[in-house]
């Protein structure tokens, strides 16, 4: 292969180590500069999708040595290296990178080439990874989990999400909405799916910044309880209500989900966003509860990120490279602590040997792709405020972040779906109807704002469509 020469030996070097773990230059869709300033422009012909950045000569041994995920990202968290352009068209080289790396041969000839790099004198990456003692899942272990992720500051949060601050896949009915208008959307649609009606009592499971609870009051005259484990969450959430004069009718609760009653309490149950923290080993408590809290003739909707790539067949070669370059400890470190992603039928399973009749199963995972691409947009135009509120370390963390899921939602590697169950009880063969043309009204907030709240709830308003 070709390789560029230089008269500096370390640019020598991690020219070669970069033919190595990336292909040579002459078959790369994105450029290389290095901290000289020289470039090696990738493919002729082709305009690079993004540029890496190495910002001294031990970046390569930063990212490389040992090789991981966590390597790879950390040295991007450090600033050893650094992406101008489409950070979301660069998340895949990692994993090129990992399959490069598979060949014991190719390993035998970076490594030394790698120790003839300096090491890094930057500072570790480490001042905010998440360290746990004790089993996993404990009460005491997923509140601390909880709490490093959500309460960075609500100012964090506020910069890139919506209005109503709903951190999970929205719905795009026609893919050009704004992210205001898909997240109204998605919180009408998830009502829908709940056939809410005046006067029912619903618990939301984990409801963050408490739009959909406020939503659903507001829109379709119900009484709605929601549950976090974040404080920062339920003081916001607490105030909406206030604001919006929703005290009567709506509250929020600082709540451990294994600690809601067993009594059957609520018509309606709800969790958007929140059973990937629940973990494999609890996902039976987890149904389990649902069930105890929902009355006969309830509805449970729950709504969660899966697994997809697990659930396929797994060839050698795939088994190797996870258990070699440990994927997923990025997350597990620095951004979601203790989560864990299941395939759906481990879901579904679980969901009916708890007692649950399984309605619908929708997936929602395009809808995710289009919602990580407006939180990042909207993260990287904010960069200045969000590196006052949170660090230059931590703001990259978000955006690696944000692209990473969507280059995985968008690759197939994951899913989110909602999955509908009822709960059975003499006389509620109803629950859901024939059909499900309620759930596909055009989603318009400002007819929703124009409508008394049982009109709405009813489900009998058209929105124009003849056809329905």
């Amino acid at each position: 292969m070709l390789i560029p020469s230089s008269p500096s030996p370390e640019i020598d070097a991690a020219r070669r180590v970069n033919a190595e773990v990336f292909g040579p230059p002459t078959e790369r869709r994105f450029a290389i500069r290095y901290w000289d300033g020289s470039m090696d422009p990738g493919a002729a012909g082709l305009a690079p999708t993004f540029t890496l950045i190495l910002r001294h000569p031990g970046a390569l041994r930063a990212m490389l040595l040992p090789p991981s995920q966590l390597a790879f990202a950390e040295a991007f968290l450090r600033d050893d290296i650094d992406f101008d352009g489409d950070l979301e068209a660069a998340a895949p080289v990692a994993l090129a990178v990992a399959d490069r790396l598979l060949s014991a041969r190719r390993h035998t000839r970076i490594v030394p080439r790698l120790l003839r790099l300096p090491p890094s004198t930057r500072a570790a990456a480490t001042q905010f990874r998440a360290r746990w003692w004790g089993r996993r899942h404990t009460r005491r272990r997923d509140a601390d989990a909880i709490r490093h992720h959500y309460d960075m500051g609500n100012e964090f949060y506020r910069l890139w999400l919506d209005q109503q601050m709903v951190y999970s896949c929205a719905y795009f009915p026609t893919g050009v909405e704004t992210i205001d208008a898909a997240q109204a959307a998605k919180l009408d649609y998830t009502c829908r799916k709940l056939r809410l009606r005046p006067g029912e009592r619903l618990l939301d499971i984990g409801c963050g910044w408490g739009a959909l609870i406020r939503h659903a009051v507001r829109g379709y005259g119900v009484e709605a309880v929601g549950i976090t484990l974040s404080p920062a969450q339920a003081e916001l959430a607490s105030r909406r209500i206030v604001e919006d004069h929703l005290t009567d009718r709506c509250r929020v609760e600082l709540r451990d989900y294994r600690d809601l009653p067993d009594q059957p309490a609520f018509d309606k149950v709800v969790s958007v966003g929140m059973f990937e923290h629940v973990g494999r080993a609890n996902l039976p408590k987890y149904f389990a509860k649902a069930y105890q809290v929902l009355r006969p003739g309830g509805l449970f909707l729950n709504h969660g990120i899966v697994d997809l790539e697990s659930a396929r067949p797994a060839g050698l070669r795939n088994r190797l490279r996870a258990l070699l370059w440990r994927e997923g400890r990025f997350l597990e470190r620095h951004v979601f602590p203790n989560a864990e992603l299941l395939p759906l039928a481990d879901v579904v399973r679980e969901g009916e040997r708890a007692g649950f009749e399984t309605r619908d199963v929708e997936s929602l995972r395009e809808h995710y792709v289009l919602t990580l691409r407006h939180w990042l947009r909207r993260l990287e135009a904010r960069k200045p405020e969000a590196v006052a509120l949170v660090g230059e370390a931590r703001y990259r963390v978000w955006r690696l972040y944000l692209a990473a899921a969507a280059s995985s939602f968008a690759h197939g590697r994951m899913g989110v779906a909602q999955l509908l169950v009822s709960k059975a009880g003499v006389g509620t063969t109803d629950i859901v109807p024939l059909s499900r043309r309620d759930l596909y009204l055009d989603p318009q907030p400002e007819l929703w704002r124009s409508l008394d709240p049982v009109t709405l709830g009813s489900g009998v308003v058209q929105a124009g469509r003849a056809d329905l």
